[in-house]
């Protein structure tokens, strides 16, 4: 065999090894979430709880893995990726074109987005149609207020500073409805049994789990993983449990 020969050959197995090498992923999961968003992630007696962590955990079950956990601000999330000191993030991350520039997305795992809160016996709103000429709640500064002023401007708005201030506005029925970030409405409504979370959204805006540009087999796994979970009905369980309880 000449030494030409030799060489070539040496070089296909080398590329051979550099593309196994790129296909595998990580045994152990490094996930960064910011454990501050209820009902997401969040910090109770010292340990992380919330619908990702649990998500997260049953997806790795599924791919025969570990996680390893690291609770950050939220700014820090990408970077820490990008500087390859996590493998993902996961922590209520709206999926955007502006992410997808430096960073993968799994498939959405949760349709989050603007809701509407009503007492539990209004018939009056079914539905984003119904809402004008009706008074409703919204927390000052929050993107509801620019949605409404721009897409309802027949709305009576009540701006208020706090989220609990805006609730209870509906509850005593000092307003027909209140709009908000569905998250929060439906911790709130797990709590409050005469308030209900309308079905139709007003906006709909998908989470999903970020993931470094150098692990596509790790983005595969995790799209396989979510759909096993929502096949074998673990995923109903947990949306369940996070955000439907008490409704």
């Amino acid at each position: 065999m000449t030494l030409l020969r030799k060489l070539a050959l040496g070089l296909v197995g080398a590329l051979a090894c550099v593309s196994v090498a790129q296909a595998q992923t990580p045994d152990t999961l490094r996930v960064a979430t910011d454990a501050t968003f209820m009902p997401f992630e969040f910090q109770k007696d010292g340990k992380l709880a919330g619908f990702d962590i649990e998500l997260v955990e049953a997806l790795a079950e599924k791919m025969g893995k570990k996680v390893e956990w690291t609770s950050i601000d939220f700014k820090g999330l990408i970077p820490g990726m990008l500087a390859k000191r996590f493998d993902m993030a996961v922590s209520a991350i709206y999926i955007t074109d502006e992410r997808k520039k430096v960073v993968d997305f799994t498939d959405s795992y949760y349709p989050g987005g603007l809701v509407m809160l009503v007492k539990k016996d209004n018939t009056t709103i079914k539905g984003p149609e119904d809402l004008d000429g009706k008074k409703v709640s919204v927390q000052v500064g929050t993107k509801s207020v620019a949605y409404l002023q721009e897409k309802f401007p027949k709305v009576e708005r009540v701006e208020v500073e706090k989220n609990q201030e805006m609730f209870s506005l509906v509850e005593i029925g000092r307003v027909d409805a209140a709009v908000t970030g569905k998250p929060a409405a439906k911790l709130f409504a797990q709590s409050r049994p005469g308030v209900k979370v309308i079905d139709k959204q007003l906006t709909v805006e998908e989470y999903g789990m970020a993931v470094r540009k150098d692990l596509p087999e790790l983005t595969k796994e995790l799209n396989g993983a979510l759909a096993k979970v929502k096949a074998d009905g673990s995923y109903d369980k947990l949306v369940q449990k996070w955000f439907e309880a008490g409704n």
